[in-house]
Protein backbone atom coordinates (compact mmCIF):
# COMPACT_ATOMS: atom_id res chain seq x y z
CA UNK A 1 0.00 0.00 0.00
CA UNK A 2 1.24 3.48 -0.81
CA UNK A 3 2.18 5.57 2.21
CA UNK A 4 3.12 9.19 2.70
CA UNK A 5 6.55 10.17 3.99
CA UNK A 6 9.33 12.54 3.07
CA UNK A 7 10.72 10.14 0.47
CA UNK A 8 9.29 10.36 -3.05
CA UNK A 9 7.10 7.36 -3.83
CA UNK A 10 6.89 5.46 -7.06
CA UNK A 11 4.48 3.40 -9.09
CA UNK A 12 3.69 2.19 -12.57
CA UNK A 13 0.65 1.56 -14.74
CA UNK A 14 -0.65 -1.79 -15.84
CA UNK A 15 -1.66 -3.17 -19.25
CA UNK A 16 1.11 -1.37 -21.14
CA UNK A 17 1.06 -3.02 -24.56
CA UNK A 18 4.58 -2.05 -25.65
CA UNK A 19 7.83 -1.68 -23.68
CA UNK A 20 8.34 1.87 -22.39
CA UNK A 21 10.57 4.09 -24.51
CA UNK A 22 14.16 4.78 -23.46
CA UNK A 23 14.49 7.02 -20.41
CA UNK A 24 15.86 9.99 -22.33
CA UNK A 25 12.90 9.93 -24.76
CA UNK A 26 10.17 9.53 -22.16
CA UNK A 27 7.81 12.45 -21.51
CA UNK A 28 7.44 13.67 -17.94
CA UNK A 29 4.07 14.75 -16.54
CA UNK A 30 3.29 16.51 -13.25
CA UNK A 31 -0.22 16.05 -11.82
CA UNK A 32 -1.47 18.29 -9.01
CA UNK A 33 -4.28 16.27 -7.45
CA UNK A 34 -3.08 12.82 -8.46
CA UNK A 35 -4.87 11.07 -5.58
CA UNK A 36 -8.28 12.34 -6.67
CA UNK A 37 -10.69 10.68 -9.06
CA UNK A 38 -9.42 12.50 -12.16
CA UNK A 39 -5.78 12.38 -11.12
CA UNK A 40 -5.80 8.61 -10.66
CA UNK A 41 -7.39 7.99 -14.07
CA UNK A 42 -4.98 10.46 -15.68
CA UNK A 43 -1.99 8.77 -14.03
CA UNK A 44 -3.08 5.39 -15.40
CA UNK A 45 -3.65 6.87 -18.84
CA UNK A 46 -0.25 8.59 -18.99
CA UNK A 47 1.61 5.54 -17.67
CA UNK A 48 0.04 3.47 -20.42
CA UNK A 49 1.29 6.12 -22.87
CA UNK A 50 4.84 5.59 -21.61
CA UNK A 51 5.11 8.75 -19.50
CA UNK A 52 7.04 9.21 -16.30
CA UNK A 53 4.40 10.54 -13.90
CA UNK A 54 4.92 12.73 -10.84
CA UNK A 55 2.12 13.66 -8.47
CA UNK A 56 1.84 16.35 -5.81
CA UNK A 57 0.03 15.22 -2.67
CA UNK A 58 -0.93 17.11 0.46
CA UNK A 59 0.89 16.05 3.61
CA UNK A 60 -1.49 14.30 6.01
CA UNK A 61 -1.37 11.99 9.02
CA UNK A 62 -4.08 9.93 7.28
CA UNK A 63 -2.73 8.77 3.89
CA UNK A 64 -5.20 9.19 1.04
CA UNK A 65 -3.51 7.28 -1.75
CA UNK A 66 -6.06 4.48 -2.15
CA UNK A 67 -7.00 5.54 -5.69
CA UNK A 68 -3.41 4.98 -6.86
CA UNK A 69 -2.47 2.06 -4.60
CA UNK A 70 -3.16 -0.42 -7.41
CA UNK A 71 -0.46 1.16 -9.61
CA UNK A 72 2.04 1.55 -6.81
CA UNK A 73 5.44 -0.08 -7.17
CA UNK A 74 8.02 0.06 -4.41
CA UNK A 75 10.66 2.69 -5.24
CA UNK A 76 13.39 0.12 -4.62
CA UNK A 77 12.35 -1.40 -7.98
CA UNK A 78 13.65 1.66 -9.76
CA UNK A 79 13.72 -0.06 -13.16
CA UNK A 80 9.93 -0.55 -12.98
CA UNK A 81 8.73 2.48 -11.04
CA UNK A 82 7.49 5.30 -13.26
CA UNK A 83 5.19 7.12 -10.83
CA UNK A 84 6.51 9.27 -8.00
CA UNK A 85 4.55 11.13 -5.33
CA UNK A 86 5.83 14.28 -3.65
CA UNK A 87 4.58 16.15 -0.59
CA UNK A 88 3.56 19.69 -1.52
CA UNK A 89 0.99 22.38 -0.75
CA UNK A 90 -0.62 24.26 -3.61
CA UNK A 91 -0.82 27.40 -1.48
CA UNK A 92 2.98 27.37 -1.04
CA UNK A 93 4.50 28.83 -4.19
CA UNK A 94 8.06 28.08 -3.15
CA UNK A 95 7.41 24.34 -2.84
CA UNK A 96 5.69 24.30 -6.22
CA UNK A 97 8.62 26.03 -7.89
CA UNK A 98 11.10 23.70 -6.17
CA UNK A 99 9.34 20.58 -7.42
CA UNK A 100 8.95 21.93 -10.96
CA UNK A 101 12.66 22.76 -11.05
CA UNK A 102 13.45 19.26 -9.74
CA UNK A 103 11.05 17.29 -11.94
CA UNK A 104 11.37 19.38 -15.13
CA UNK A 105 7.98 18.28 -16.49
CA UNK A 106 6.91 18.44 -20.12
CA UNK A 107 3.22 18.60 -19.17
CA UNK A 108 1.52 19.99 -16.04
CA UNK A 109 -2.07 19.14 -15.08
CA UNK A 110 -3.78 21.33 -12.47
CA UNK A 111 -6.55 19.14 -11.02
CA UNK A 112 -6.33 19.74 -7.26
CA UNK A 113 -8.82 21.94 -5.43
CA UNK A 114 -11.75 21.97 -3.02
CA UNK A 115 -14.42 20.35 -5.18
CA UNK A 116 -17.63 20.73 -3.18
CA UNK A 117 -19.98 23.55 -4.13
CA UNK A 118 -21.97 23.34 -0.89
CA UNK A 119 -18.82 23.44 1.26
CA UNK A 120 -17.67 26.57 -0.55
CA UNK A 121 -20.54 28.52 1.01
CA UNK A 122 -19.34 27.51 4.46
CA UNK A 123 -15.61 27.98 3.70
CA UNK A 124 -15.39 30.67 1.00
CA UNK A 125 -11.92 31.90 2.00
CA UNK A 126 -10.39 28.43 2.01
CA UNK A 127 -12.09 27.66 -1.31
CA UNK A 128 -10.61 30.79 -2.90
CA UNK A 129 -7.16 29.85 -1.61
CA UNK A 130 -7.07 26.25 -2.86
CA UNK A 131 -9.02 26.77 -6.09
CA UNK A 132 -8.12 30.22 -7.42
CA UNK A 133 -4.92 31.29 -5.65
CA UNK A 134 -3.42 27.80 -5.85
CA UNK A 135 -3.91 27.79 -9.64
CA UNK A 136 -2.16 31.17 -9.79
CA UNK A 137 0.72 29.86 -7.68
CA UNK A 138 1.21 26.86 -9.98
CA UNK A 139 1.03 28.99 -13.12
CA UNK A 140 3.58 31.42 -11.69
CA UNK A 141 5.87 28.54 -10.73
CA UNK A 142 5.74 27.27 -14.33
CA UNK A 143 6.33 30.76 -15.74
CA UNK A 144 9.34 31.45 -13.53
CA UNK A 145 10.77 28.00 -14.32
CA UNK A 146 10.42 28.62 -18.06
CA UNK A 147 11.98 32.07 -17.68
CA UNK A 148 14.97 30.69 -15.74
CA UNK A 149 15.60 27.54 -17.81
CA UNK A 150 14.31 28.39 -21.28
CA UNK A 151 12.18 25.21 -21.31
CA UNK A 152 9.41 26.94 -23.25
CA UNK A 153 7.90 23.67 -24.51
CA UNK A 154 6.11 22.99 -21.19
CA UNK A 155 2.35 22.56 -21.62
CA UNK A 156 -0.22 23.25 -18.93
CA UNK A 157 -3.86 22.15 -18.49
CA UNK A 158 -6.23 23.87 -16.06
CA UNK A 159 -9.29 21.81 -15.12
CA UNK A 160 -12.39 23.99 -14.97
CA UNK A 161 -16.01 23.26 -14.12
CA UNK A 162 -19.46 23.65 -15.66
CA UNK A 163 -20.39 25.42 -12.41
CA UNK A 164 -18.65 28.50 -13.86
CA UNK A 165 -21.57 29.06 -16.24
CA UNK A 166 -24.16 29.41 -13.49
CA UNK A 167 -27.29 31.10 -14.83
CA UNK A 168 -27.67 34.45 -16.55
CA UNK A 169 -30.42 36.83 -17.73
CA UNK A 170 -31.76 35.87 -21.21
CA UNK A 171 -30.11 38.13 -23.82
CA UNK A 172 -31.68 38.19 -27.24
CA UNK A 173 -28.67 36.48 -28.82
CA UNK A 174 -29.53 33.13 -27.19
CA UNK A 175 -32.08 31.20 -29.19
CA UNK A 176 -32.40 28.24 -26.84
CA UNK A 177 -32.27 27.73 -23.12
CA UNK A 178 -34.37 27.30 -20.01
CA UNK A 179 -35.39 29.29 -16.98
CA UNK A 180 -33.52 28.08 -13.91
CA UNK A 181 -34.38 28.96 -10.35
CA UNK A 182 -32.01 31.93 -10.44
CA UNK A 183 -32.18 33.04 -14.05
CA UNK A 184 -31.91 32.05 -17.67
CA UNK A 185 -29.61 29.18 -18.66
CA UNK A 186 -28.64 29.06 -22.37
CA UNK A 187 -28.43 25.46 -23.59
CA UNK A 188 -26.24 23.86 -24.62
CA UNK A 189 -23.31 25.62 -22.93
CA UNK A 190 -20.21 26.17 -25.07
CA UNK A 191 -16.85 27.93 -24.98
CA UNK A 192 -18.54 31.20 -26.05
CA UNK A 193 -21.21 31.17 -23.33
CA UNK A 194 -20.44 33.88 -20.74
CA UNK A 195 -19.83 32.86 -17.13
CA UNK A 196 -22.16 33.90 -14.32
CA UNK A 197 -21.07 31.85 -11.29
CA UNK A 198 -23.51 31.29 -8.43
CA UNK A 199 -21.28 29.89 -5.66
CA UNK A 200 -17.86 30.69 -4.12
CA UNK A 201 -16.50 27.51 -5.71
CA UNK A 202 -17.71 28.60 -9.15
CA UNK A 203 -16.33 32.12 -8.69
CA UNK A 204 -12.94 30.66 -7.73
CA UNK A 205 -12.98 28.36 -10.74
CA UNK A 206 -13.67 31.37 -12.98
CA UNK A 207 -10.66 33.13 -11.44
CA UNK A 208 -8.44 30.10 -12.15
CA UNK A 209 -9.77 30.02 -15.72
CA UNK A 210 -8.93 33.68 -16.31
CA UNK A 211 -5.54 33.34 -14.64
CA UNK A 212 -4.76 30.57 -17.13
CA UNK A 213 -5.85 32.74 -20.07
CA UNK A 214 -3.77 35.63 -18.74
CA UNK A 215 -0.59 33.55 -18.53
CA UNK A 216 -1.22 32.20 -22.01
CA UNK A 217 -1.68 35.64 -23.55
CA UNK A 218 0.74 37.70 -21.45
CA UNK A 219 3.67 35.27 -21.28
CA UNK A 220 3.12 33.05 -24.30
CA UNK A 221 2.78 29.86 -22.25
CA UNK A 222 1.04 26.83 -23.75
CA UNK A 223 -1.97 26.83 -21.40
CA UNK A 224 -5.32 25.14 -22.05
CA UNK A 225 -8.56 25.37 -20.08
CA UNK A 226 -10.76 22.30 -19.94
CA UNK A 227 -14.32 23.20 -18.91
CA UNK A 228 -15.39 19.82 -17.56
CA UNK A 229 -19.03 18.98 -16.98
CA UNK A 230 -20.06 16.42 -14.34
CA UNK A 231 -17.82 13.38 -14.68
CA UNK A 232 -18.29 10.37 -12.44
CA UNK A 233 -16.85 6.92 -11.80
CA UNK A 234 -16.61 4.25 -9.11
CA UNK A 235 -13.71 6.31 -7.72
CA UNK A 236 -15.89 9.35 -7.09
CA UNK A 237 -15.92 10.50 -3.47
CA UNK A 238 -18.88 9.27 -1.43
CA UNK A 239 -19.90 12.84 -0.58
CA UNK A 240 -20.73 13.54 -4.24
CA UNK A 241 -24.32 13.10 -5.41
CA UNK A 242 -23.76 10.33 -7.96
CA UNK A 243 -21.64 8.18 -5.66
CA UNK A 244 -23.91 8.84 -2.70
CA UNK A 245 -26.76 7.33 -4.73
CA UNK A 246 -24.89 4.24 -5.94
CA UNK A 247 -23.32 3.68 -2.53
CA UNK A 248 -26.79 3.71 -0.98
CA UNK A 249 -28.13 1.34 -3.64
CA UNK A 250 -25.42 -1.19 -2.78
CA UNK A 251 -26.03 -0.92 0.97
CA UNK A 252 -29.83 -1.05 0.61
CA UNK A 253 -29.55 -4.12 -1.60
CA UNK A 254 -27.39 -5.82 1.03
CA UNK A 255 -29.73 -4.86 3.88
CA UNK A 256 -27.31 -2.39 5.49
CA UNK A 257 -29.43 0.70 4.86
CA UNK A 258 -33.05 1.54 4.05
CA UNK A 259 -33.16 5.29 3.39
CA UNK A 260 -31.31 7.70 1.11
CA UNK A 261 -31.55 11.41 1.96
CA UNK A 262 -31.25 13.73 -1.07
CA UNK A 263 -32.00 17.21 -2.31
CA UNK A 264 -34.54 17.88 -5.08
CA UNK A 265 -34.40 15.21 -7.82
CA UNK A 266 -35.51 17.48 -10.68
CA UNK A 267 -32.01 18.93 -11.19
CA UNK A 268 -30.78 18.04 -14.69
CA UNK A 269 -27.06 17.47 -15.28
CA UNK A 270 -24.67 16.45 -18.05
CA UNK A 271 -23.03 13.28 -16.67
CA UNK A 272 -20.00 11.57 -18.22
CA UNK A 273 -17.27 9.07 -17.32
CA UNK A 274 -14.14 10.52 -15.68
CA UNK A 275 -11.87 8.15 -17.62
CA UNK A 276 -13.05 9.70 -20.88
CA UNK A 277 -12.57 13.24 -19.63
CA UNK A 278 -8.90 12.83 -18.66
CA UNK A 279 -8.21 11.65 -22.19
CA UNK A 280 -9.71 14.91 -23.46
CA UNK A 281 -7.37 16.90 -21.20
CA UNK A 282 -4.37 15.00 -22.57
CA UNK A 283 -5.52 15.61 -26.16
CA UNK A 284 -5.66 19.35 -25.48
CA UNK A 285 -1.94 19.38 -24.76
CA UNK A 286 -1.09 17.48 -27.96
CA UNK A 287 -2.36 20.24 -30.26
CA UNK A 288 -0.23 22.78 -32.10
CA UNK A 289 -1.90 25.76 -30.39
CA UNK A 290 -3.37 26.16 -26.90
CA UNK A 291 -7.09 26.77 -26.56
CA UNK A 292 -10.10 26.27 -24.30
CA UNK A 293 -12.52 23.35 -24.65
CA UNK A 294 -15.85 22.27 -23.20
CA UNK A 295 -15.77 18.57 -22.28
CA UNK A 296 -19.28 17.12 -22.00
CA UNK A 297 -21.58 14.41 -23.36
CA UNK A 298 -24.16 16.82 -24.78
CA UNK A 299 -26.94 14.92 -22.99
CA UNK A 300 -28.76 16.00 -19.85
CA UNK A 301 -30.35 13.65 -17.31
CA UNK A 302 -32.22 14.45 -14.12
CA UNK A 303 -31.31 13.15 -10.70
CA UNK A 304 -34.60 11.26 -10.94
CA UNK A 305 -33.29 9.51 -14.07
CA UNK A 306 -30.13 8.55 -12.17
CA UNK A 307 -32.20 7.17 -9.29
CA UNK A 308 -34.42 5.16 -11.62
CA UNK A 309 -31.48 3.54 -13.43
CA UNK A 310 -29.49 2.85 -10.26
CA UNK A 311 -32.31 1.36 -8.18
CA UNK A 312 -33.95 -0.36 -11.15
CA UNK A 313 -30.67 -2.08 -12.04
CA UNK A 314 -30.84 -4.07 -8.78
CA UNK A 315 -34.59 -4.59 -8.85
CA UNK A 316 -35.59 -1.86 -6.38
CA UNK A 317 -38.04 1.05 -6.54
CA UNK A 318 -36.34 4.31 -5.66
CA UNK A 319 -39.45 5.96 -4.22
CA UNK A 320 -39.51 3.37 -1.44
CA UNK A 321 -36.13 4.53 -0.17
CA UNK A 322 -35.50 8.19 -1.09
CA UNK A 323 -36.35 11.05 1.28
CA UNK A 324 -35.97 14.72 0.35
CA UNK A 325 -33.98 16.63 2.97
CA UNK A 326 -33.96 20.45 2.92
CA UNK A 327 -30.54 20.50 4.57
CA UNK A 328 -28.94 19.55 1.25
CA UNK A 329 -30.27 22.62 -0.57
CA UNK A 330 -27.65 25.28 -1.28
CA UNK A 331 -28.30 29.06 -1.09
CA UNK A 332 -27.96 29.56 -4.86
CA UNK A 333 -28.07 26.28 -6.75
CA UNK A 334 -27.98 25.90 -10.51
CA UNK A 335 -30.33 23.10 -11.46
CA UNK A 336 -29.73 22.61 -15.22
CA UNK A 337 -26.53 21.84 -17.14
CA UNK A 338 -26.00 20.62 -20.69
CA UNK A 339 -22.70 21.00 -22.53
CA UNK A 340 -21.76 21.53 -26.17
CA UNK A 341 -18.53 19.62 -26.88
CA UNK A 342 -18.57 19.95 -30.67
CA UNK A 343 -15.32 21.92 -30.63
CA UNK A 344 -13.57 19.14 -28.70
CA UNK A 345 -14.97 16.60 -31.13
CA UNK A 346 -13.85 18.58 -34.19
CA UNK A 347 -10.41 19.76 -33.03
CA UNK A 348 -9.36 17.02 -30.61
CA UNK A 349 -11.20 14.10 -32.19
CA UNK A 350 -12.68 13.34 -28.77
CA UNK A 351 -15.98 11.65 -28.02
CA UNK A 352 -17.27 10.09 -24.79
CA UNK A 353 -17.16 6.29 -24.89
CA UNK A 354 -19.36 5.49 -21.87
CA UNK A 355 -23.07 6.32 -22.00
CA UNK A 356 -25.23 7.45 -19.10
CA UNK A 357 -26.86 4.12 -18.25
CA UNK A 358 -23.60 2.19 -18.54
CA UNK A 359 -21.93 4.73 -16.27
CA UNK A 360 -24.59 4.33 -13.59
CA UNK A 361 -24.51 0.54 -13.81
CA UNK A 362 -20.71 0.54 -13.63
CA UNK A 363 -20.86 2.51 -10.40
CA UNK A 364 -23.62 0.35 -8.92
CA UNK A 365 -21.69 -2.85 -9.69
CA UNK A 366 -18.66 -1.52 -7.81
CA UNK A 367 -20.71 -0.40 -4.82
CA UNK A 368 -22.58 -3.71 -4.64
CA UNK A 369 -19.22 -5.45 -4.24
CA UNK A 370 -18.17 -2.88 -1.64
CA UNK A 371 -21.40 -3.42 0.29
CA UNK A 372 -20.86 -7.19 0.23
CA UNK A 373 -17.47 -6.76 1.86
CA UNK A 374 -18.95 -4.34 4.35
CA UNK A 375 -21.69 -6.81 5.25
CA UNK A 376 -19.09 -9.43 6.16
CA UNK A 377 -17.74 -7.06 8.83
CA UNK A 378 -21.23 -6.18 10.05
CA UNK A 379 -22.29 -9.83 10.33
CA UNK A 380 -19.08 -10.66 12.19
CA UNK A 381 -19.69 -7.86 14.66
CA UNK A 382 -16.70 -5.77 13.58
CA UNK A 383 -18.87 -2.89 12.31
CA UNK A 384 -21.98 -1.30 13.83
CA UNK A 385 -24.35 0.50 11.47
CA UNK A 386 -27.26 0.84 13.88
CA UNK A 387 -26.34 4.44 14.70
CA UNK A 388 -26.36 5.50 11.05
CA UNK A 389 -29.29 7.89 10.40
CA UNK A 390 -29.99 6.09 7.13
CA UNK A 391 -30.10 2.65 8.75
CA UNK A 392 -33.39 0.77 8.69
CA UNK A 393 -34.48 1.45 12.28
CA UNK A 394 -37.84 2.92 11.44
CA UNK A 395 -38.58 0.36 8.74
CA UNK A 396 -37.63 -2.51 11.03
CA UNK A 397 -40.03 -1.24 13.65
CA UNK A 398 -42.77 -0.71 11.11
CA UNK A 399 -42.54 -4.32 9.89
CA UNK A 400 -41.83 -6.00 13.23
CA UNK A 401 -45.51 -6.66 13.92
CA UNK A 402 -45.38 -5.35 17.48
CA UNK A 403 -47.66 -2.62 18.82
CA UNK A 404 -46.23 0.84 18.32
CA UNK A 405 -46.88 3.89 20.44
CA UNK A 406 -49.01 6.69 19.03
CA UNK A 407 -45.94 8.97 19.01
CA UNK A 408 -43.96 6.41 17.01
CA UNK A 409 -46.76 5.95 14.49
CA UNK A 410 -46.78 9.69 13.83
CA UNK A 411 -43.03 9.62 13.31
CA UNK A 412 -43.34 6.80 10.78
CA UNK A 413 -46.13 8.63 9.00
CA UNK A 414 -44.04 11.79 8.68
CA UNK A 415 -41.15 9.76 7.30
CA UNK A 416 -43.29 8.10 4.64
CA UNK A 417 -44.91 11.39 3.61
CA UNK A 418 -41.51 12.94 2.90
CA UNK A 419 -40.59 10.24 0.40
CA UNK A 420 -40.71 10.67 -3.35
CA UNK A 421 -44.18 10.34 -4.89
CA UNK A 422 -44.70 7.16 -6.89
CA UNK A 423 -45.68 9.14 -9.96
CA UNK A 424 -43.09 11.81 -10.64
CA UNK A 425 -44.10 15.15 -12.06
CA UNK A 426 -43.60 15.65 -15.77
CA UNK A 427 -41.11 18.46 -15.14
CA UNK A 428 -38.67 16.00 -13.60
CA UNK A 429 -37.90 14.61 -17.04
CA UNK A 430 -36.58 17.89 -18.47
CA UNK A 431 -34.13 17.29 -21.27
Amino acid sequence: MATQNDTPKSGSGANVEAPPPPQHHRKVALIAGITGQDGSYLAEFLLDKGYEVHGLIRRSSNPNTRRVDHIYIDPHNAHKARMKLHDADLTDGSSLRRWIDTICPDEVYSLADQYEVAVSFEMPGYTADVVATAALQLLEAVRSHVSATGRSHIRYCQAGSSEMFGSIPPPRSFESGTWGEYGWIPLPLSETTPFYPRAPYAVSKCAAHWYAMHYREAYGLFVCNGILFNHESPRRGENFLSRKITRAVGRIKMGLQSTLFLRKPEASLDWGFAGDYVEAMWKMLQQEKPDDYVVATGQSHTVWDFLNVAFGYVGLKCWNHVVIDDRYFGPREVDTFKGDARKAEKVLGWKPSVGFENLVKMMVDEDIELAKREKVFVDAGYMDVSNCPEYSVLMDEATSGRDLSRKRLKQLKRTRSARLPKRPKLGWFAS
